[in-house]
């Protein structure tokens, strides 16, 4: 296992055992994260982290890479990064863990991401009782709405929250800046890929 930095850590030592496991294929708009060679792909411990993202002005797909890259530190832990649009029930049930990347645009979640939710969410019902979640929101000044939208949905399924949503503000204010492309730091990417990599690994060491 990779080394953890200090928030995987923080994350991880809050969290007690146990679950379950099962991988997925890849197909258009989405992508598996390739474990390091030495991780052997049909290993019956091998978890999957689902990243299902939504972005309009790159924001949010940024923090979904950043996850997707940290999380993919973990030999034991295949990665799937999906657009929502094209994330169907069959990644979800095929999944162990979830992160959830989008936008929050006029204080809510944006309609793409909300489109996924509706369109699978009866289709799964009954069948996520107990894995676990994490959201990533891009937000102008607030993202609280948007993070309460995906908890409640969450809830709905019987899913554990294994970490506070991450938000991360852009300050942007004016309609010329919230529709200009998003750049975010490195220390904010940074803090995305750690939350991937805490995930990742919990589900490795059957935490969550």
């Amino acid at each position: 296992m990779a080394p953890l930095g200090r928030a995987a850590k923080r994350l991880l030592n809050a969290r007690s055992p146990p679950d379950r496991g099962r991988p997925a294929d890849g197909q258009s708009r989405r992508r598996t994260v390739a474990p390091p060679p030495s991780a052997g792909l049909d290993s019956p411990a091998m978890k999957t982290l689902l990243i299902v993202w939504h972005s309009r002005t790159g924001g949010a797909e940024a923090m979904a890479a950043a996850a997707a890259r940290g999380a993919a530190e973990e030999p034991q832990a295949r990665v799937r990064l999906v657009a929502a649009e094209a994330a169907a029930a069959a990644d979800l049930l095929e999944a162990d863990g979830y992160l959830f990347a989008a936008p929050e645009n006029l204080a809510a979640l944006s309609g793409e991401m909300k489109a996924f939710f509706d369109r699978n969410y009866y289709a799964v019902l009954d069948h996520l009782q107990g894995r676990p979640y994490a959201s990533l929101i891009c937000a102008g000044s607030d993202g609280a709405g948007a993070a309460r939208q995906i908890a409640r949905i969450a809830t709905g399924w019987r899913l554990r929250a294994a970490a506070e949503p991450l938000i991360i503000c852009t300050r942007a204010q004016t309609p010329e800046t919230i529709l200009a492309p998003k750049t975010l730091s490195a220390e904010e990417l940074g803090r995305c890929a750690e939350l991937g990599q805490a995930l990742a690994a919990g589900l490795a060491l059957g935490v969550f």
